[in-house]
């Protein structure tokens, strides 16, 4: 008999990791620490790139400078040789996937075919209304209800 295999796909998510406080870090160390903080980078990762999409959009911010994908993907070839780090995942396709990445945690926002960081406000003030106001509540509710299932389920009751 042919067995079907269900995929539970969730319909939001949240990582959030602590770390050390942030003394002495580079600006794009301290961009790299943001991203696992949140679980767009998952520590060991070599492939970083999000964090170089996530920097150019936040120097693009001081500017007020809205980008187009090609435009960021050109920044961060242009960071990652500076900083002499290896060109991977640079390609147009991965630097989409990451400014969709970047969206989906409301760090980033495409208007008209371009992006920038969500209403070019600062990013802690998104992190509050989006993340912390309105997400992390409903996530923690339902965790809460599957709590009490499972909790009715293996009662002596």
């Amino acid at each position: 008999m042919k067995q079907t295999i269900s995929i539970d796909t969730p319909l939001s998510e949240m990582t959030l990791r602590r770390y050390e406080k942030p003394y002495d870090l580079t600006r794009r160390n301290l961009v790299r620490k943001l991203c696992l903080s949140v679980g767009l980078l998952q520590p060991g990762d070599s492939r970083d790139v999000v964090v170089d999409v996530l920097f150019v959009l936040l120097q693009a911010k001081v500017e007020n400078k809205h980008l187009t994908s090609e435009e960021v993907n050109k920044k961060v070839i242009d960071i990652r040789t500076a900083e002499k780090m290896p060109l991977v995942g640079i390609a147009g396709s991965n630097i989409r996937r990451q400014l969709k990445r970047l969206r989906e945690v409301h760090l980033a926002e495409k208007v008209k075919n371009t992006y920038r960081i969500t209403e070019f406000a600062k990013i802690k003030d998104t992190f509050e209304d989006k993340m912390i106001k309105y997400m992390l509540p409903s996530i923690i509710e339902r965790v809460r209800e599957y709590y009490d299932k499972v909790d009715g389920a293996f009662s002596l009751e």
